[in-house]
């Protein structure tokens, strides 16, 4: 039979042989077995049914669960020469009968159809007329709760086989499947003793890559433009992300489509023919795109926000490099990520034991994003293979050239707060209380009181949180099941306690003070930039562009003659604006002690003083810069709201105020900064119920421990609620 299977092969499709796995599926299917078959994206499953259905008499049934699927899958066929078609909701009754009439007469050797058809008994008993011999099933892993992408009509397979005087043949396929998905898919589509191939999960021809806290935006677009000539794939968390991205990409001068459910059909079949036909080279698209797109050039795919699980990452990263050749993965991870896909899972799944279960496997991507160890072995492993290999060479962290540091200390810390909290509190609270935070929850549990309170006041907040997710991925901690997971102890944890056991991190070099300098001088400029602006009554670009304030914070111009070498300074700004920005910089000078050596140019007459302590900026330069951009500029040294107004001499409210005002002026502020983890979600489904035009109905709904602040806060990040 299998000389019967390759010479179809030769014939319609042009091969001379199967791929690694095919054989032994489509030998199985020919001497009859029922079988289930998890092949990889790119391991040719579709030629795994599509064969013996040209082998066996009468029609092959597909179920499909996409109609940009099914439609692909049928076209490809046809010019193939493989007499195919589909029914689905796009038909009319009447196309329907005629296909099905059309199929009875044997002019069809595979049917494809929607599960959704299923459920109609009327549409079954058209079926009748057919002579089924073999039931083709793809993507079944739709048919498990368990699974990433469970599809209710699936379990319509159930009946829908019962219906049949004989039972037909049944194939199963899907490209990922954990080890519970695989035994639902036996007992749900009731497989009689088959026989399961695992095709190794591994695609060596793919490089993983996981990125955290990069500027995404940037990052995707300058990554982009260097692969412009290539095809690739950019995955975002909602139809508001891929709109903006598609419209910021786009500008920028980039053939790119989009694709999400808030389209139209035939807005999304068009941008779908142009990414197949190289129209267009970047796909921005949620995750309703891509299953079973049969495209084998694209070269990347990146995901702009963590997805939920790993079975949705390893299928969607899966669609690079289908033709075999090296493609690229790229996984950007923000915290805020963590957030979005737990709103999802919270407004959109209702089963408690399914919902604790995507909250599991969404713990599962969070460890994945800042384990230390080979990303390939983390992903083969969550599949179930054994004996994977310690490294592959082929994943960003085993090509990390970062410096391996001891971080024991670190770890004893977060570990005895840890334990002073009686391990009842999660990620946000438990960084909040090392970095020494005196929000209200805090000062009313006296945790102020805690020894561990502060004892890492010095790290940014995000950092800590971090560095716990870290010991949560290797293995010290564990976060609880749930809705609000908390952190608890591992034996590991113990060890390191009693200083029995080490804990080392790779991380970056801290950067030098050259870097530093430019950063802050950097961020000076813009103030005075954004001050000019609304004098001018002008968009701040029109001033000087970034570029300018970067290069001039590259090479500190200290005179009208160095300001003029600046790219973007001509004679006309220079006599305008450029004034005010060298009385910027010598003035930054000044206060910071910057070296001789770091100047590109000639030095002031001024004497260069060394650093002093921290002091109100309003002390010298209160006729230069608005109040809450005073505020501004201490945040931006890392100074907490209490610190600012401690130093201003102003309430607390007035620094959070202020914190705002710089946030609509368009000055960048890390919101995470000051929202507990475990709150957002809370406050997002309170915004979702009674809108975000009042605070006070919003707090109504929430527990005391929830601040006023935190709540706005959480409305900034979140400018427009995710759809």
């Amino acid at each position: 039979m299998i000389k019967k299977a390759l010479e179809v092969l030769q014939r319609y499709f042009g091969y001379t042989q199967f791929r690694d796995g095919q054989q032994k599926v489509i030998d199985s299917l020919l001497q009859g077995k029922d079988t289930l078959a998890i092949m990889p994206t790119g391991a040719g499953k579709s030629l795994a049914y599509q064969i013996p259905a040209l082998l066996f008499e009468g029609t092959t049934i597909v179920i499909s669960p996409l109609i940009s699927l099914m439609k692909d899958q049928v076209d490809a066929l046809q010019q193939y020469g493989v007499p195919a078609t589909f029914i689905n909701s796009s038909l009319s009754l009447k196309e329907v009968r005629s296909r099905i009439e059309r199929a009875a007469r044997g002019e069809f050797k595979l049917l494809y159809v929607a599960p959704e058809r299923l459920e109609s008994e009327g549409f079954r008993a058209l079926l009748e007329s057919l002579q089924v011999a073999f039931l083709a099933i793809d993507e079944a892993h739709c048919v498990s709760q368990w699974g990433h992408d469970f599809r209710p009509s699936y379990l319509q397979l159930g009946p829908f086989l019962k219906s049949f005087p004989h039972k037909p043949l049944i194939g199963a396929f899907t490209a990922t499947a954990t080890e519970e998905v695989q035994v639902d898919i036996v007992q749900l589509l009731e497989l009689n003793k088959p026989n399961v191939f695992v095709t190794g999960f591994d695609r060596p021809n793919l490089t993983f890559s996981t990125l955290r806290g990069e500027n995404k935006k940037t990052f995707v677009l300058e990554y982009a433009q260097l692969h412009a000539d290539q095809s690739g794939i950019i995955y975002a968390g909602t139809r508001k992300e891929v709109d903006n991205l598609q419209v910021f990409l786009a500008k920028n001068g980039l053939k790119v489509g989009k694709y999400h459910a808030g389209m139209n059909d035939e807005d999304r079949q068009k941008s779908q023919e142009d990414f197949l036909f190289d129209e267009r080279t970047v796909m921005v698209a949620t995750n309703a795109f891509g299953m079973g797109i049969d495209k084998s050039n694209v070269r990347y795919v990146i995901h702009f926000n963590m997805p939920r699980n790993m079975e949705a990452y390893y299928q969607e990263a899966g669609r690079a490099g289908r033709d075999g050749e090296p493609g690229e993965c790229l996984l950007l991870f923000s915290p805020q990520d963590v957030v979005l896909q737990r709103y999802l899972i919270e407004q959109t799944i209702f089963q408690p034991e399914r919902k604790m279960n995507e909250l599991r496997k969404l713990q599962g991507m969070v460890d994945y994003c800042h384990t230390p160890r080979c990303l390939r072995k983390t992903i083969l492993e969550y599949f179930g293979e054994e004996n994977v290999q310690e490294e592959c060479h082929n994943c960003s962290n085993c090509n990390d050239e970062r410096e391996m540091v001891d971080i024991t200390l670190e770890a004893q810390k977060i570990i005895s707060c840890i334990y002073r909290m009686r391990e009842r509190f999660g990620i946000g609270m438990v960084a909040e209380v090392l970095k020494g935070s005196r929000k209200a929850k805090i000062l009313e549990l006296r945790f102020d009181e805690l020894s561990t309170h502060g004892i890492m006041h010095e790290v940014p907040l995000q950092e800590i949180k971090d560095r716990i997710n870290f010991l949560v991925a290797e293995g010290y901690l564990q976060l609880s099941n749930g809705e609000y997971p908390v952190v608890k102890l591992l034996r590991n944890a113990v060890l390191v306690i009693k200083g029995e056991a080490k804990v080392t991190q790779k991380v970056s070099q801290q950067p030098s003070r050259e870097e530093v300098v430019e950063v802050n001088l950097f961020d000076r400029l813009r103030v005075l930039r954004r001050k000019i602006a609304l004098r001018e009554n002008l968009p701040p670009y029109m001033i000087f562009a970034d570029s300018t304030l970067r290069e001039m914070a590259q090479v500190f111009p200290t005179d009208h003659m160095a300001m003029i070498r600046i790219s973007g300074v001509g004679e006309r700004k220079l006599e305008k604006y450029g004034d005010e920005f060298l009385a910027e910089i010598r003035s930054f000078i000044e206060e910071n002690g910057v070296v001789k050596s770091l100047v590109k140019g000639p030095m002031p007459s001024a004497s260069i003083t060394r650093p002093q302590p921290v002091r109100n900026p309003a002390q010298n330069s209160s006729n230069k810069i608005p109040s809450h951009h005073q505020t501004y500029l201490l945040y931006q040294e890392g100074y907490t709201i209490e610190d600012i107004a401690q130093v201003r001499n102003v309430t607390v409210l007035t620094v959070q105020d202020h914190i705002v005002r710089c946030s609509l002026d368009g000055q960048v502020v890390r919101w995470d900064d000051f929202i507990p983890i475990e709150q957002e979600a809370l406050i997002l489904q309170a915004v979702n119920q009674v809108g975000r035009e009042k605070l006070r109905p919003i707090k109504e709904l929430l527990s005391d421990e929830v601040e006023w602040f935190t709540i706005r806060a959480v409305l900034e990040k979140h400018r427009e609620i995710v759809e």
